[in-house]
């Protein structure tokens, strides 16, 4: 660019999406080609890291139960239950969550409630 070259003053920037509507919110969608970089699931990762030092804390004998593991973290022992089978999860889905690069709908919330012990099916289960 030259000092005789001028710049222009409106830049217009063409992105394809589309708005859906869910519930009462919208979503945007992009087209199926699109690169998406995932964001972190802080959420699911900090899930995650309770499980394995629970696992741990209850492997090495500190605890001898899991409701004794969950008084002393002030929770119910069903909720900690629920996290813990996190800690079987396929070394490959711990990895790929901590990248962020997990499918849409891997989230904490939106994991089924029971979790193949096989991690090939667990891999089937969670594909995104």
């Amino acid at each position: 660019m030259t000092s005789a070259t001028r710049s222009p003053d409106t830049v217009t920037l063409h992105i394809p999406f589309r708005l859906v509507k869910r519930g009462g919110r919208k979503e945007m969608h992009l087209p199926a080609n699109a690169q998406v970089r995932r964001k972190i699931d802080d959420t699911l990762i900090k899930a995650l890291a309770r499980a394995f030092r629970w696992k741990k804390m209850l492997e090495s004998g500190e605890f001898a139960t899991v409701g004794e593991l969950a008084e002393r973290e002030g929770i119910a022992p069903s909720y900690l239950a629920r996290l813990l089978r996190l800690a079987l999860l396929a070394p490959d889905i711990v990895e790929t969550v901590l990248e962020g690069r997990q499918g849409v709908d891997v989230t904490l919330a939106k994991l089924p409630e029971t979790l193949p012990a096989a991690w090939a099916e667990q891999r089937e289960m969670l594909k995104g």
